[in-house]
């Protein structure tokens, strides 16, 4: 989820004056709650497929006080695949058909590692490095936002 869509989620919340906002899309799930003061907001981020923790400090004292905690892949040795762009995220060429890639694969660089449909067109995903897949980071059919993380190659 992009900073954009925080930010209005944020500035929705304290306009309205409702007490607490729950947004899941797909992993990260966004839960901002507004304890009746601009200074008693909070904003917790996070993503179910990793358990690291960072937090940053509000922009401007005016506004909400915001805590948010972002979560991200595991930073496991290796290269982490993201999406190039949105849309939604296939690891087969068809229903019937093999994954295209599977955890503890090994691929080259040029390898198809998953399609992802965007507008109607079915776009192949290549590694750009060598290695073996270590995690896939994605569920088959899933929505994917651009530079969301796709697999981890080590």
């Amino acid at each position: 989820m992009d900073l954009r869509k925080l930010k209005t989620l944020i500035d929705l919340v304290s306009e309205s004056g409702i007490s607490e906002l729950e947004v899941n899309e797909g992993e990260d799930r966004v839960r901002i709650v507004n304890a009746g003061s601009p200074a008693a907001s909070q904003l917790v981020y996070a993503n179910a497929a990793s358990a690291q923790a960072i937090q940053a400090t509000p922009a401007i004292s005016a506004a909400p006080v915001v805590t948010p905690i972002v979560e991200e892949p595991a930073a496991e040795a290796g290269f982490v695949a993201h999406s190039p762009m949105v849309g939604t995220f296939y690891r087969a060429p068809n229903p019937e058909s093999p994954n295209f890639v599977n955890i503890g694969d090994t691929v080259k660089v040029g390898q198809t590692l998953c399609i992802i449909e965007a507008m109607k067109l079915l776009n192949e995903i290549e590694s750009e490095h060598a290695g073996v897949i270590k995690a896939i980071l994605c569920e088959n059919g899933q929505g994917v936002e651009f530079d969301q993380p796709l697999f981890i190659i080590a």
